[in-house]
């Protein structure tokens, strides 16, 4: 009997187990186990007092080319001293493993273990360290570029749109408004002074979900996968966004990412072009994560609905603007 064809599996922890101790040379006692699925799939492996992260990427989400020019990024950045979660090679010297699965070949790569927890309320000392952390990454690829995506108004406004399109109709409330609000922000994109704005290679999803930090205030910083070229402004907005939606309470709001902030630009400054363009680059971020979720409806449409369009997206994107008086 043939298998029917599949879009999506779960890969088997107990089969990746014996993968990875083959390929990384691992000790017959290491465990493996499946932490969460989701655009990529994501196992924790413990050999003896060492801990990994395996990222297993989804059938035709990334290219070979595209992965390892998130790697060479990584690289970069851990051979500059940036605290990130960097990769590990295998006992043939190789980033990137191949794995059949049922819906074809898929990559995996194995990462350090960045130590730590998720804090989701942060305090002002930490979004501090959060600032300097961004900033010193940026240090190291401002007028860089890598084989990624370069984020501007047609990457992170108009072809989300029209991903969107496939599953809402265009006289839906909610996506009138996201067509104005985008035509709106890609006037601003089109006037900007990029003389006055830095540009470089952007993590783009740089939030607590993605961040690891210590009870003495350490921070690692890890998944990449959005990596591209852009204005650097793009890290520090979506970093002030999510903050916005964290803390109800505004002068927290205001008192953290000002601290935020203040950590950034004691390492790198700020022009007032870059800091007016906050609000609009978070903006745009948002849209741009509602076109993943469109483009990946297979992972994503236990949630993708017209009440979540609406309350989720375009409710929190509204506050937002209007909080910036946009």
């Amino acid at each position: 009997m043939s298998h029917f064809p599949v879009t999506s599996t779960t890969l088997s922890a107990t089969a990746l187990r014996e993968f990875v101790i083959e390929k990384y040379n691992l000790s017959p006692n290491a465990t493996c186990q499946l932490f969460r699925t989701g655009i990529n799939h994501t196992y924790f492996i413990t050999d003896k007092q060492l801990k990994y992260v395996l990222r297993v990427y989804c059938y035709n989400w990334r290219t070979k080319k595209k992965i390892e020019a998130e790697i060479d990024l990584l690289l970069l950045l851990k051979h500059n001293g940036n605290s990130i979660s960097y990769p590990i090679v295998d006992r043939n010297n190789q980033y990137i493993q191949e794995i059949n699965a049922p819906e074809g070949l898929r990559y995996a790569v194995l990462f350090s273990f960045a130590e730590g927890g998720k804090m989701r309320f942060m305090d002002e000392a930490t979004c501090f360290k959060i600032g300097v952390l961004m900033a010193q990454i940026h240090q190291t690829t401002v007028d860089k570029s890598c084989n990624r995506i370069t984020y501007n108004s047609e990457s992170l406004l108009k072809k989300p749109y029209e991903q969107a399109l496939q599953h809402f109709p265009a006289e839906n409330p909610e996506m009138q408004y996201l067509k104005a609000v985008s035509t709106k922000i890609a006037a601003t994109f089109g006037s900007i002074d990029y003389s006055k704005v830095s540009t470089g290679i952007v993590h783009l999803d740089i939030w607590y979900d993605n961040m690891s930090i210590t009870e003495d205030n350490q921070i690692t910083l890890f998944d990449f996968d959005f990596c591209g070229n852009g204005p650097l402004i793009l890290d520090v907005a979506y970093f002030c966004k999510q903050l916005f939606h964290i803390e109800n309470d505004k002068t927290e709001y205001e008192s953290k990412k000002e601290a935020f902030l203040k950590g950034y630009q004691s390492i790198s400054t700020l022009s007032n072009e870059e800091i007016k363009f906050i609000p609009q680059a978070a903006a745009a971020i948002w849209i741009f994560y509602l076109g993943i979720q469109s483009q990946r409806f297979d992972w994503s449409n236990v949630f993708l609905t017209e009440n979540y369009l609406k309350l989720m997206y375009v409710s929190r994107l509204k506050s937002w603007m209007e909080y910036q008086n946009n």
